[in-house]
């Protein structure tokens, strides 16, 4: 701007002086040049006062501001992952910049540390005073599955379901709570002028983890005949919807209440309640009955499967939740039983990839996110806690893939502070790849069902592989060498933990 103005004044000089006397010009002229003198001390003073502030002002608060897990010079350093030649021409150099030896001590470091606090009692209820407003603290002491009695007004028996939010969710659901309707009114229980509905909430979950064949498992105990599922099979609402952290489909974000999740059961409740009603009519030969501690109980057992909730606690604003998952569940069920089954991490995160990609899937655009994402995690490691990085919103919608996921010795350990280990029965996907068989009768004995019949057993055995990879994902072929030993080798403490933990090395999937 300066010169501009310099150059202003120089023609404008020029031509004044062919149209005005000389000694005028000569006047004009030097006190524009005094003018434009001072006002470039002036200007050089301002402008170095200004640089001399933002950079004061920078150092002070660049600590402060900085993102946890941006990356920097000293947690990158090149020349670290191998790769041999193959994956070398598919992957640049360029990519090959972290320090896994530098990482692996950090997260060895890290994974030796104090357990949780849990929350106390009164405060995880006050946390959600509505939900433990309508679940009761104790449960009918006939039925194994966790169920009691509600009373409900005629006018709400009208359409039990119009307030529903999974009933709006898609055409599927919009259906499946249709067929609910006309059975609705045929189970009510009329009590001293009163009507009451049969409420259940899940006597066992499948709470992890996604791509680890939680579908399938899901779809093979569902036909035993001593259990009954949701009508959804992933309600999601421990999570997301429980929390406001579920978009509806017209984009706005909505609270289930605990009711919308209730609903997901009554079909269950309502086969429990036939039970009672042939038990109590004294046809006890057609209903299915266990005994425990010498009294006999109705063996129908609910469940739901929604892979979210062993880790995903997102919709906590905490960047280390003091509030978890787990922690409302075991207030309302100290006795819950849960099922997580898991996977080689390595091959999970590729699966998971693949199936929430829908364009542009390759083997070199998934090796990009892996380096992205462990350099990401390993920013955000080496200046907070591993459970603030494992459950850090920020950092989780920052990086391109689901890493996270497969850290299951840190949730584990998470729940493993609130329900005992025998209340939790942990499956590899390989075994039951293997042998569903077998896979399948661990899950019957863990929860105490009578063993199938020849024909039905046959019947589950000869079931479609539920959710399998699909031919597109197929084509896009293996992950590279390069990224498969990236990714093990960053998994490898975590396993280790892990197999630690539950005393198997099976779960240490053999890396070297």
């Amino acid at each position: 701007m300066f010169m501009v103005l310099l150059c202003f004044f120089y023609f404008w000089q020029t031509n004044m002086s062919e149209t005005l006397p000389h000694k005028w010009v000569m006047l004009l002229s030097t006190r524009l040049v005094r003018f434009f003198s001072k006002a470039r001390v002036v200007c050089f003073l301002v402008v170095l006062t200004l640089t001399l502030l933002i950079i004061a002002s920078y150092n002070l608060t660049s600590d402060k501001k900085r993102l946890p897990f941006t990356t920097s010079p000293n947690q990158v350093r090149p020349g670290v992952v191998q790769s041999n030649t193959a994956a070398a021409a598919e992957v640049s150099s360029k990519n090959n910049l972290i320090d896994m030896k530098q990482l692996v001590e950090i997260i060895n470091s890290k994974l030796e540390y104090t357990p949780r606090k849990v929350p106390d009692e009164k405060d995880v209820i006050e946390r959600d005073s509505h939900l433990f407003s309508v679940i009761p603290r104790h449960f009918l002491p006939g039925v194994k599955s966790p169920c009691w009695y509600e009373e409900i007004s005629s006018e709400r028996s009208t359409d039990p379901y119009r307030n529903n939010h999974y009933c709006s969710g898609s055409p599927t659901r919009e259906t499946l709570c249709d067929k609910m309707r006309p059975n609705f009114h045929k189970h009510l229980q009329h009590r001293d002028g009163k009507l009451f509905r049969l409420r259940c909430l899940p006597y066992f979950y499948i709470i992890g983890q996604p791509k680890c064949g939680t579908t399938d498992l899901y779809s093979r105990l569902r036909m035993h005949p001593e259990v009954q599922s949701s009508i959804i099979k992933e309600p999601h609402w421990w999570t997301w919807p429980r929390p406001g952290y579920f978009h509806s489909r017209d984009g706005l974000k909505d609270i289930f209440r605990v009711e919308n999740y209730l609903d997901l059961f009554d079909v269950a409740a309502q086969h429990i309640q036939e039970e009672m009603n042939r038990s109590s009519s004294g046809d006890h030969h057609k209903t299915q009955f266990v005994t425990e501690g010498g009294t006999e109980m109705i063996n129908v057992l609910t469940f739901e499967a929604s892979p979210s909730t062993m880790w995903d606690n997102g919709a906590r604003k905490e960047a280390e939740p003091v509030f978890l998952t787990q922690d409302f569940i075991h207030t309302l069920q100290p006795g819950a039983k849960l099922i997580i089954i898991l996977r080689d991490p390595v091959e999970r995160l590729y699966s998971d990839y693949l199936y929430f990609r829908t364009d542009k899937e390759s083997v070199k655009d998934f090796h990009q996110r892996a380096m992205k994402s462990v350099q990401l995690f390993q920013s955000c490691l080496s200046r907070r806690s591993l459970g603030s990085c494992v459950y850090n919103r920020i950092l989780l919608k920052a990086m391109p893939l689901r890493l996270h996921v497969g850290l299951y010795v840190v949730f584990l350990l998470d729940w493993l502070t609130v329900f005992h280990r025998d209340q939790i029965l942990v499956l590899r996907l390989e075994d039951y790849a293997a042998d569903k068989r077998a896979t399948l009768q661990k899950a019957f004995d863990f929860l105490g069902l009578s063993p199938l019949s020849v024909e039905l057993e046959e019947e589950v055995m000869k079931q479609r592989v539920a959710n399998s990879r699909g031919v597109k994902d197929k084509k896009v072929g293996p992950m590279l060498p390069a990224t498969r030993d990236l990714l093990r080798e960053f998994h490898q403490p975590f396993n280790h933990k892990l197999a630690s933990v539950l005393d198997d090395s099976a779960f240490l999937w053999s890396y070297p």
